[in-house]
């Protein structure tokens, strides 16, 4: 009696998005990863099944087959992303303290090339757009991307974008969407001509990070720390049509186009889980528990396990702790 008591006044109290409705994920098992330092964006390489962990100065590299750590790439100033172009067999890091991106080899890991960038500042984000075959680096502290020819390893170009940037994602048509962190907005760039051709508003998001999209069905997930949120956004109109509750903290969100399920991954410990019905109909079936400023992570398509990276802290400090850094691993139950 007292559980139903307790769920209706959940109800009543606009809380029933949280009520986890079906244990969807669980643990799978925790990879530990030597050395100290911070960490960010983690990237998988569909072609050849590794995970490139971003940590301090280095990235690290685990084999999805057995999910043990497999190598590194080293010797850097601040990693931020990594993005692959299978094509040339290249892996592309932003070393936002560098004010550079770092080329390497994807079976050998030995760094091929460092690109200095031009006019550029905090390179943090990066991604590869394979219509326009062009690495974007999205550079936070100067408001603008840096663009690079994978080939040549040259900067080809930089965009102004109008304000701080954060995730980037491609339609793989010619078109990159990239969130605008300080102006809650949405940039739409032509990924050919480089430039921006729309910017739309995401209110109600507040500073939105992480961005995922449903190329099919024509929708955007935006998760926003300000208003706690992930808003549903129609890529054909860029109307904000849902925005649904997540926890604290919000870094990323990924989408599984096979299973529906979208992924919000907080660094309040939690990792909100949403079904996609249809193009414009969502409900939250799990808050899944994680660790605490467990908030970045990368979807396995092949396998659908999550994967998170997180390291231990000294009291109320952004200091992590030696030889406390890991990679959680959640699978679908």
């Amino acid at each position: 009696m007292k559980k139903h008591v307790l769920i209706l006044a959940m109800l009543a109290a606009g809380l029933a998005p949280f009520i986890s409705r079906a244990q969807v994920y669980a643990p799978d098992k925790t990879i530990a990863i030597p050395g100290d330092g911070s960490y960010d964006y983690l990237t998988i390489d569909k072609v050849n099944r590794r995970l490139y962990v971003s940590h301090g100065t280095a990235v690290n590299v685990i084999d999805l087959t057995t999910d043990q750590p497999i190598g590194l790439v080293d010797n850097m100033k601040g990693v931020h992303g990594i993005a692959i172009v299978n094509s040339l067999n290249r892996g592309f890091i932003s070393d936002g303290k560098a004010n550079a991106v770092v080329a390497f080899d994807l079976k050998t890991l030995k760094v091929i090339a460092t690109i200095a960038l031009t006019d550029a500042n905090g390179p943090d984000a990066i991604m590869y757009d394979p219509y326009s075959n062009r690495v974007f680096s999205f550079n936070g502290e100067s408001n603008n991307s840096s663009v690079i020819d994978p080939g040549t390893l040259k900067q080809v170009g930089t965009i102004a974008l109008g304000g701080g940037p954060e995730f980037a994602v491609a339609d793989g048509k010619g078109k990159i969407y990239n969130n605008l962190e300080d102006k809650s907005s949405l940039n739409v760039i032509d990924s050919k001509a480089l430039k921006v051709i729309k910017n739309y508003p995401l209110a109600p998001c507040g500073g939105p990070t992480g961005l995922a999209l449903d190329a099919a069905g024509q929708r955007l997930f935006t998760v926003c720390r300000e208003n706690k949120g992930v808003s549903v956004v129609n890529t054909n109109t860029g109307k904000v049509v849902s925005t649904l509750p997540i926890g604290a903290g919000v870094d990323a969100v990924v989408y599984d186009p096979e299973t529906k399920l979208i992924f919000c991954s907080c660094g309040d410990g939690t990792t909100t889980i949403i079904k996609q019905k249809t193009a414009d109909d969502y409900s939250v079936v799990q808050i899944l528990k994680t660790a605490n400023r467990a908030k970045t992570m990368a979807l396995d398509n092949q396998t659908h396990k999550i994967y998170l990276s997180v390291a231990e802290f000294e009291p109320g400090t952004r200091k992590t702790l030696p030889n406390t850094f890991k990679v959680l691993v959640f699978k679908q139950q």
